[in-house]
């Protein structure tokens, strides 16, 4: 098969590994790579482009192919702000998704969050889930949603509280009924998120926590 994926977050846990994947996936020819800073990577399947999120209107027309794959977001901390947090992990994503479907693109996978829920009374729960909800609009043939576990993987930044809250659920989730909580590395969810579109009927589709391991 000859496909096309778009990435984007492909600097972070999750997308890089995505990103990683893909180049090496028979399936596609291409990959396209949206994000503000170069990845570094050269191959010949790769298509980067350095593009500025606030002025999607520039580029929104290069958004084309078979699959989107969503990994884009922050932390409080990084971005200053709640508000600045939810241009970054709502606005970017959803503007993205909702550019992509207008452009033909009919599978798109997204990293959600365990917990995202819309009416939340946690600011990053909720705006989670309001994407979550929101997508499930847009014209797309397939959607699939991954709500992962503390997730584990080499990263580009440091995260002190990420890094405290996986060394207790290392212990937690060894009690009996917690094993679902367990921290899933970012390889798995990226390819999870791949088979995913290999995977799935038409339709939308949400997967919480372990339910990622078996994809």
């Amino acid at each position: 098969m000859n496909k096309t994926a778009i990435v984007i977050g492909a600097t972070g846990l999750v997308g890089s590994e995505g990103l990683n994947l893909l180049l090496e996936d028979e399936h596609y020819q291409k990959v396209k790579v949206f994000h503000r800073r170069s990845t570094g990577i050269n191959h010949p399947k790769l298509e980067e482009h350095i593009i500025d999120f606030d002025k999607i209107h520039e580029w929104k027309d290069l958004i084309t192919g078979d699959e989107l794959y969503s990994a884009l977001g922050t932390t409080i901390k990084k971005a200053g702000s709640e508000e600045r947090q939810y241009t970054i992990d709502y606005t970017y994503q959803y503007e993205v998704a909702k550019a992509a479907a207008e452009n033909g693109v009919k599978k798109y996978s997204l990293v959600s969050s365990a917990g995202a829920n819309h009416r939340s009374r946690v600011f990053y729960s909720r705006l989670k889930g309001e994407l979550d909800d929101d997508v499930k609009a847009l014209p797309l043939d397939v959607i699939t949603i991954m709500r992962p576990s503390i997730l584990v993987g080499v990263r580009n930044e440091s995260r002190p509280g990420e890094s405290v809250g996986l060394f207790f659920m290392s212990f937690l989730t060894k009690l009996p009924g917690l094993k679902k909580y367990r921290p899933i590395p970012g390889k798995t969810v990226a390819q999870g998120m791949i088979n995913s579109m290999h995977k799935c009927p038409p339709g939308y589709h949400i997967f919480e926590l372990d339910e990622i391991f078996h994809l």
